[in-house]
């Protein structure tokens, strides 16, 4: 936690115009000082001095890339305290002298992008970068041919998409949703795979015996869980012994609006949370903590895990 000390001298720091407007734009992309001062027509003096103060504080880092320097801001790298202010801010600043800036530094990022190859520009941000082939799909399909899944649950499937990746390595693949439609959606698109069958069910209830499945999948089926403590334990109930639960859900937040939208009945969850229910689900955590928070307001954080049954 921070202390009383920690917390004002924090608040100091983005109480400044200008160390709000720079930390605004290296969210975004690095930049290079002179790159900095040409957006905000600041003197370079000026620029440079804040982002001293931005870099001691660890709010910023920098990096040389050929003869030039660059500075950027990494969220995931500060401190854990520090994160839901930034975040509170991010939702409700709205202010033209930012969208300006922002629109200022997307055309010298452009510019800088003609001035060299592909790779040199976008180098420290590829995962947030375009180019033909390379995309997460095309990643994910490579990689999950290093799996060997033998017989796996898809928990709150929708129509199929993870279960369309997973079958090729898998023995069986058996859909869950208790949507009807969902599940129609599903049979049409898997229609020529041989391996995956379909149910119509409730993740609190899950219509299996004891030890059915070697992986168990809950990607964002916990955000449609008014008990998730039961569904994680009908999700431990139904692994065979040296079995995988894995799941993927959002990070406690206060977006209720937002999300009605798509028919959650939560407000997400925090990481000792997961662990602990995991825990009283009778599963060895392996891995439980936030991976990711998305580039777009009301950036949401994402929350993975994976836990073995003894």
């Amino acid at each position: 936690m921070l202390d009383l000390a920690d917390s004002t001298q924090l608040l100091r720091l983005l109480a400044e115009p200008t160390r709000l407007r720079l930390l605004l734009l290296l969210i975004d992309q690095p930049m290079t000082v002179a790159e900095l001062t040409t957006v905000t027509q600041l003197t370079q003096s000026r620029v440079s001095s804040h982002l001293g103060r931005l870099r001691e504080a660890e709010l910023v880092q920098d990096r040389a890339v050929a003869n030039a320097r660059f500075y950027s801001v990494d969220v995931k790298r500060w401190h854990h305290d520090v994160r839901p202010l930034w975040g509170a801010l991010l939702d409700t600043l709205d202010d033209a002298v930012v969208h300006r800036d922002r629109e200022h530094a997307a055309a010298i990022v452009r510019q800088r992008a003609a001035r060299s190859s592909w790779v040199e520009s976008v180098a420290g941000s590829m995962e947030r970068q375009y180019s033909p082939g390379r995309t997460w799909e095309a990643m994910s399909r490579a990689l999950i041919e290093l799996l060997d899944l033998g017989d796996v649950l898809d928990i709150a499937s929708g129509d199929g998409v993870l279960a369309e990746l997973l079958c090729r390595r898998a023995r069986r693949v058996t859909c869950l949703d208790r949507s009807a439609a969902v599940i129609e959606a599903a049979t049409r698109r898997l229609a020529d795979e041989q391996n995956v069958v379909f149910e119509i069910g409730d993740m609190h209830a899950l219509p299996f015996e004891n030890a059915s499945f070697d992986q168990v999948f809950l990607l964002h089926a916990l955000s449609y869980s008014d008990t998730p403590l039961t569904a994680l334990r009908e999700a431990a109930r139904v692994l065979r012994p040296d079995g995988r639960l894995t799941l993927a859900t959002i990070g406690r937040h206060e977006h209720e609006s937002t999300v009605a939208a798509y028919d959650h009945v939560n407000l997400g969850f925090e990481v000792d949370e997961l662990r602990g229910w995991l825990a009283q689900a009778g599963l060895e955590v392996i891995d439980c903590a936030e991976r990711a928070r998305e580039p777009q307001p009301p950036y949401f954080r994402l929350i993975t895990a994976s836990a073995g049954k003894p």
